[in-house]
């Protein structure tokens, strides 16, 4: 089943009226391994942002994150997704909307439910549903400086 995820964005006409730029199912949903869709809601590839920018930031290439920018993403999570062990150069805020999800750490594992909050600091992960539903996550990725350890860094992978 395609994710359906509706965006509204908004922005100002030229006599700097609020106004609702964008309203629509978000096009871009993407699936890059099995029991897994994407959609990237809004991208912005500088910090601070710059809100005078008319372009459609969903439609930004990008990976999993973006250099000195940001990135808000809802992915779905069918049972037995083939997790994904990676680690990004971001701080990643992250809601749960629906479902539940394992976020497995260097030997231990956090059980998420819908409404849960997380912040992820660079750390490397693996996203695993062992229910029997999907789950959908809320993603906020803010780009960050490598995590280090001991004078070294940690690379980002995965």
């Amino acid at each position: 089943m395609k994710m359906k995820v509706r965006r509204v964005v908004t922005g100002h006409d030229a006599q700097g009226k609020a106004v609702v730029c964008i309203d629509e199912i978000a096009k871009n949903v993407l699936s890059r391994r099995q029991g897994i869709e994407a959609a990237v809601v809004w991208s912005t590839d500088t910090f601070p942002v710059d809100n005078d920018d008319d372009e459609d930031g969903s439609l930004r290439p990008m990976d999993t994150t973006l250099d000195n920018g940001t990135v808000f993403r809802i992915v779905r999570y069918e049972p037995g997704v083939v997790p994904r062990r990676h680690r990004t150069d971001s701080v990643d805020y992250a809601v749960v909307m629906s479902g539940s999800i394992d976020m497995e750490l260097d030997g231990q594992t956090v059980t998420l439910n819908a409404g849960d909050v997380l912040i992820q600091r660079g750390t490397i992960h693996n996203w695993v549903n062992r229910g029997t539903e999907p789950c959908m996550i809320a993603f906020v990725l803010v780009s960050a400086k490598p995590v280090t350890v001991g004078g070294k860094p940690l690379e980002a992978h995965g």
